[in-house]
């Protein structure tokens, strides 16, 4: 079936992108893994490209596009090199959305230029050593100065993708102490300034995979943090949290989809080229029915992540409609890059191949964004169950 959800603007842009990818990140990304982080001079060259103001207003340097179309391809073009560009998407697709949605035109003059340059790098911190999906059980607290001129920062975080190399960072934190009716309430956002005094950098964490992107813990000792840096209404983060949960998750199911698809086409290539027994791999029946059976579930999570795309750029996907696209897409992904591992043979374990570094990172998309056990809950409360 012909795909309709990108035209002739996706296309070149894809052309683009598949271009530089190739010229620029498949050469030294081995360095990268071993690194474990991208350089942060690499961030202009994307910068430079323009993936960071594609739906940034143009009057802040952007192209005013409002759309994922472009974000779509860039998951389906750097899985399928077998690639990733680091923390460079929490700054499009995590925090972004905050700065347009609660920014005042005051803020979003002074954040999204730099935003777009890549002057600033920009990360969110929600999660913390004991609140996971439990947001409102944080403990960071943020307490208005007597004279009422700043906030005073307290608490650590964990798990926070783009840490290291982030020059702001959208911190969540207490500012007035839930209710009886209400655990939610009083939770607030900053646009955080990474080179306050009391601001800290813990440990680069160790990861299973998502081994090029730099996911630090952080740690906030009296940090001084300018009323002017409050983003959006005082106590009301939580539900400016839920608001954006939709497009984060759509984003998680996206690229479950585009690791899943180049998958197939890793196992295939190899198949095609290995020899067993005097034979191709590709030519003995079980690995044909493997890798059709895998392409059959890559079609359906290409019609989930195209259907909640859409949905999504109509403004219309719904809290479970995005829960479903993440657990399905996230699901099929572990099935399927799994049965391509294994039709390497020895080979699907070694890091210099594409696919055990698919493996390895395709595991966290069923624990970040929100937990599989946590999408079902979700998908179960809008069945009315």
């Amino acid at each position: 079936m012909r795909r309709t959800v990108f035209n002739e603007d996706h296309e070149a842009f894809r052309e683009t992108l598949r271009a530089f990818i190739e010229a620029e990140v498949v050469p030294v990304h081995d360095e990268w893994f071993a690194a474990g982080q991208v350089p942060r001079e690499f961030y202009y060259k994307l910068a430079e490209l323009g993936l960071f103001g594609i739906s940034v207003p143009e009057e802040f340097g952007g192209a005013g596009i409002e759309s994922h179309k472009f974000e779509a391809v860039q998951y389906e073009e750097t899985a399928r090199a077998g690639v990733t560009f680091g923390g460079s998407g929490v700054h499009v697709l995590l925090a972004l959305p905050y700065i347009k949605a609660l920014g005042t035109d005051e803020q979003k003059k002074r954040y999204l230029e730099k935003f777009v340059s890549a002057e600033e790098m920009w990360a969110l911190a929600m999660t913390e050593p004991g609140t996971g999906s439990d947001l409102a059980g944080m403990k960071t607290t943020a307490k208005l100065s007597d004279d009422g001129t700043h906030y005073v920062l307290n608490g650590s975080k964990t798990f926070i993708t783009g840490g290291v190399h982030a020059d702001r960072v959208i911190v969540c934190a207490r500012t007035s102490a839930p209710t009886a009716e209400d655990r939610r309430f009083g939770i607030s956002l900053f646009a955080v300034d990474t080179k306050s005094e009391g601001y800290s950098i813990g440990r680069k964490l160790d990861k299973l995979g998502l081994k090029t992107s730099d996911t630090a813990e952080l740690a906030f000792v009296d940090v001084k943090v300018p009323v002017e840096d409050l983003l959006g209404e005082e106590n009301k983060g939580f539900y400016y949290l839920g608001a954006n949960l939709p497009s984060e998750r759509w984003g998680i199911a996206y690229g479950a989809y585009a690791q899943a698809k180049a998958a197939v086409r890793f196992a295939k290539e190899y198949v095609q080229d290995r020899t067993v027994f005097g034979k191709t791999v590709a030519s003995f029946q079980n690995t044909k029915f493997e890798l059709a059976a895998c392409q059959a579930e890559v079609d359906a999570a290409e019609a989930v992540a195209d259907r909640a795309l859409e949905a999504l750029d109509r403004g219309e996907l719904t809290a479970a409609e995005a829960a479903s696209a993440k657990l399905f897409n996230t699901e099929v992904a572990h099935r399927v890059i799994d049965k391509c591992l294994q039709l390497h043979g020895g080979y699907g374990f070694m890091n210099e191949y594409p696919i055990a570094r698919l493996y390895a990172d395709n595991r966290v998309n069923r624990i970040y964004g929100g937990t599989s056990e946590v999408m079902k809950m979700i998908i179960a409360k809008d069945m009315g169950l």
